[in-house]
């Protein structure tokens, strides 16, 4: 089966590109969070989920570079080039948020005061491990903060494609690439499907639309279980 072709035609048939799902899986993320939390998001699609938030959900966002209480994307043109996250990208900030150096947004991190951390991933497996730091074929400067977020939060959610892209399954029965943190996710978000991990194995709890149920058994590697029915998040 040439799973990169089928998952084409597919979104072909939605007209929904690449961006689409990214924006798509941020946006089923954010329906994760509740009034009150400690939420880090890490760099790539983790980063769309404050721009998703529901009105009456209240959430403080956490950046390793030193913000608590970060919003949405600014408008294009209204950017403040002193404000970014830690991926570098623009943020703005909401009333009571708190400026600071590193040290004091490690030391959050490391007291376990962190609700929940999303991050994306180059490989999940069925138990929870992840890899995330090591781009096969590049140079990378270190693992930074993801080994401990992964540790020290009380929640980790995982954002990625289902597939890379040369259309093999990055939800693995287990990883190949280098650890970041083993056991570490409970709940992982691909453009395809949403997967919980418990301690029988992993649970396959939704299906994006336009998937069924049978694509995304054909291309995920690691063994799936569910409850009986499976949703459908549109």
């Amino acid at each position: 089966m040439d799973r990169t072709k089928r998952r084409g035609e597919l979104e072909m048939g939605m007209g929904v590109g690449e961006a689409g799902y990214r924006e798509r899986i941020a946006r089923r993320a954010a329906q994760e969070l509740r009034t009150g939390m400690i939420v880090n998001l890490g760099i790539g699609i983790p980063t769309l989920v404050a721009d998703y938030i529901p009105a009456d959900v209240k959430v403080v966002f956490h950046a390793e570079n030193g913000i608590l209480g970060s919003g949405p994307r600014p408008e294009r043109g209204a950017e403040n080039p002193m404000l970014c996250n830690a991926g570098g990208f623009p943020v703005t900030l909401l009333p009571g948020a708190s400026c600071f150096d590193s040290v004091t947004a490690f030391a959050i991190i490391r007291q376990g005061l962190l609700d929940v951390t999303i991050l994306g991933a180059l490989e999940v497996s069925q138990t929870g491990d992840i890899a995330n730091w090591i781009v096969p074929g590049k140079r990378v400067p270190g693992m930074g903060g993801a080994m401990e977020l992964a540790q020290k939060a009380k929640q980790v959610m995982v954002l990625t494609t289902h597939l890379d892209k040369n259309g093999r399954s990055k939800i693995v029965r287990e990883c190949r690439l280098p650890l970041t943190a083993k056991g570490a996710a409970s709940l992982i978000i691909t453009d395809m499907a949403v997967l919980e991990v418990r301690q029988d194995g992993l649970y396959l709890r939704e299906v994006m639309e336009p998937y069924s149920l049978a694509d995304v058994i054909a291309v995920t590697e690691a063994e799936l279980k569910t409850d009986g029915e499976v949703a459908i998040f549109h």
